[in-house]
């Protein structure tokens, strides 16, 4: 019969690095794809509204947003403290919206433009002028299907 021995000091073997750099290019990659980006800046203080009855908007490519409010802090000076329209990272005023809402509807396919909504993200202090000229902007270019982004909460437990 055999004898068998164990090898006297026996070290462990070195720990392999080769798959290392396929773990990081994996992982780098992954983030990439998973990571959104931000739209738009907001310029505006946007304190949404509360609305009890809210419903969710399922495909977000599919909305146009118009922010209005007033100018938040940094932008006071520049812009005064009065009810501005923000179109995409821009100060607007209410005649840019025409053409606004038409080169939203020219980056998109010719087939989804039926279902293009406009979604209007207000500050609960913008006066009700401003959103009547919006929406008069909206009707010219034909863009009817308007929603109104609020947050969820009880109506009448914040107005006391």
């Amino acid at each position: 019969m055999s004898k068998f021995r164990k090898k006297s000091g026996g070290e462990l073997p070195p720990i392999s690095t080769a798959s290392l750099p396929d773990i990081v290019f994996m992982l780098l990659f992954f983030f990439m794809v998973a990571t959104v980006m931000r739209q738009n800046t907001l310029k505006i203080q946007n304190n949404l509204p509360m609305a009890d009855q809210v419903e969710k908007l399922d495909k977000k490519d599919l909305i146009m947003y118009i922010y209005a409010g007033k100018p938040s802090q940094r932008y006071q000076k520049t812009f005064g403290q009065e009810a501005r329209i923000q179109l995409g990272d821009k100060f607007a005023d209410v005649k840019d919206i025409k053409a606004f809402i038409e080169g939203e509807r020219a980056s998109k396919r010719e087939e989804l433009v039926p279902f293009l909504t406009t979604a209007l993200k207000v500050d609960g202090e913008t006066k009700m002028g401003l959103i009547s000229d919006i929406k008069q902007e909206l009707r010219e270019v034909n863009a009817l299907k308007i929603n109104y982004t609020t947050k969820k909460g009880d109506v009448f437990k914040n107005m006391n």
